[in-house]
């Protein structure tokens, strides 16, 4: 991967700072794209070479504007609500951000030109059976349908599973669970597909590398059945 001008929308998050930290070692200058304000100077406050906006993907205007005044090369989006629970809840708050949201990002980076736009979607997407599986399924074949119509901009999609230790996945439920001593397993032929997240990185700078267009990028993952973790 030769040095580009890399946007990141959600780039505060587990996955963008990884990934913000590989692809500087790699020469790319960073933009990290954010609404949460508080993440943003946390973690890069301090560090001149990143380039800080605070926006949303719902907001088509400033994405564009964004994308106009800093021209990246690249952009990798992934920015999305995520949890599953909490989306079966507000399911028009996880269509405004994964759908229509992965739908401005697209949008911004065809009206400027944009190399190469790829979607951090979740393997939840394959044959999705809640909210949030299903929005980015959506918002998988919003980016296949704008590669289909792009003469320039490169669009792609690629997944990835449950990142080990990650905000939310099921050890820290378990642990929490422990320290409350109620255990509860809901379906033990339940599996998961896991990944550290130095290989979350690896795959999505593969993907980038090796986009072609209108593809959606499925790694090999190994699985373990729920029971077996608890």
């Amino acid at each position: 991967m030769s040095p580009k001008k890399v946007l990141i929308t959600g780039g505060t998050g587990s996955l963008g700072r990884a990934l913000i930290k590989r692809l500087k070692s790699l020469g790319m200058q960073i933009i990290v794209y954010s609404r949460d304000e508080g993440k943003q100077a946390l973690y890069f406050g301090r560090d001149k070479d990143i380039i800080r906006v605070v926006g949303d993907v719902r907001d088509l205007d400033k994405l564009s504007t964004t994308f106009r005044i800093h021209k990246p090369d690249y952009v990798i989006h992934a920015a999305a609500l995520k949890r599953v629970d909490d989306m079966e809840f507000h399911p028009d708050e996880c269509v405004k951000t994964n759908v229509i949201g992965s739908q401005n990002v697209a949008t911004a980076a065809l009206k400027t030109d944009v190399e190469k736009c790829i979607l951090i979607s979740t393997d939840k997407a394959c044959q999705p059976v809640n909210v949030y599986g299903s929005s980015k399924f959506i918002a998988e074949r919003v980016f296949t349908n704008f590669d289909f119509y792009s003469e320039s901009t490169i669009f792609s999609s690629v997944r990835y599973g449950n990142v080990i230790g990650s905000r939310g996945s099921i050890v820290e439920v378990f642990n929490s669970m422990i320290s409350k001593s109620h255990f509860k397993i809901t379906d033990d032929k339940m599996t998961r597909f896991w990944m550290d997240i130095k290989d979350c990185v690896e795959m999505v700078q593969w993907s980038i590398d090796n986009m072609v267009g209108g593809e959606i990028v499925v790694p090999k993952i190994k699985a373990s059945r729920v029971v077996d973790i608890a």
